[in-house]
């Protein structure tokens, strides 16, 4: 599959600015399963952009505005393919995956993506909650997939029930949210349970007659690391494994790790527009 992104970020301010510091993470993965064909920003006003990859493996970009300004404009433009990996119910879970999975030196080399954040952390209350109603894990593979499958029977999907800084167990105590908070709960469940597991902040590709949620803007979803294999990506909020429709953008702890774009300015307040387009190209399409 291939795919045209468009992604634009405007800033305006209530009062002339005269200098800002950006940050921006918008250029997609490159990996086995997605290749990059084309990428490029355009900044208004202009600026020039130093761009480096960070210990996640996400590329990030950093540019400096020193003359006047009342509106800040970002357009990040990509095209990539994307080819879907093995499915997860699909693989089984062997014997040498079991050895795997219970050693040592695999929580070490993993203990980053084990580790609760402020953002993924649950408590103990409602990690019962969560293993009294979606079961017990018998394996980390099937256990991710009655999870995902938990958090979409139990969870709604509601765009005016959080925000941006909505933590897991705020979002778990009324059971609503969007993709970020879905993605964020799930971490937790999956951590407390010993599994590696991974924040990703992509783009989902909805076509016509499409049930799926998460096009309007950019979307979330997790990663679990299948022992000997590698990453699997779980979408909580459609209850799909990661399809050739889901494009990554980056991935880490949780949201901190993968903001689209922060930045520190001198002025007053600001206000932010966000607008994204998916568009499916033809596979012969020139770039």
């Amino acid at each position: 599959m291939k795919y045209k992104i468009v992604h634009t970020n405007t800033f305006k301010y209530d009062a002339p600015v005269d200098q800002s510091m950006n940050t921006i993470r918008l250029r997609p993965l490159e990996d086995e399963c997605q290749q990059l064909i084309s990428y490029r920003t355009d900044i208004h006003p202009s600026a020039l952009t130093k761009g480096h990859e960070d210990v996640w493996g996400n590329y990030v970009e950093e540019f400096f505005i020193a003359e006047p300004h009342t509106s800040l404009e970002v357009i990040a433009t990509s095209i990539v393919t994307v080819q879907r990996s093995p499915f997860l119910q699909d693989i089984p879970y062997s014997s040498e995956m079991k050895t795997l999975f219970e050693s040592h030196l695999y929580k070490e080399h993993y203990g980053a993506y084990l580790v609760e954040t402020a953002y993924t952390k649950l408590n103990m209350e409602q990690i019962r909650a969560v293993q009294k109603e979606a079961g017990s894990m018998k394996d980390p593979l099937s256990y991710a997939l009655q999870v995902m499958d938990y958090l979409y029977s139990s969870f709604t999907y509601d765009k005016d029930s959080t925000n941006v800084e909505t933590t897991a167990e705020a979002a778990f105590e009324h059971k609503r949210g969007v993709c970020q908070d879905f993605s964020h709960v799930m971490l937790g469940i999956l951590r407390a349970s010993g599994i590696p597991s991974r924040y990703v902040s992509g783009y989902l590709y909805v076509g016509e007659d499409s049930a799926l949620k998460g096009d309007a803007a950019s979307h979330a979803w997790v990663e679990v690391m299948v022992p000997g294999i590698g990453w699997a990506g779980l979408d909580p909020t459609n209850n799909v494994e990661a399809l050739s429709n889901h494009i990554r953008v980056g991935t880490g702890r949780d949201y901190v790790d993968v903001s689209p774009l922060q930045g520190k300015y001198r002025g007053g307040e600001s206000t932010l527009d966000v607008g994204v387009s998916v568009q499916l190209l033809d596979a012969n399409e020139p770039a």
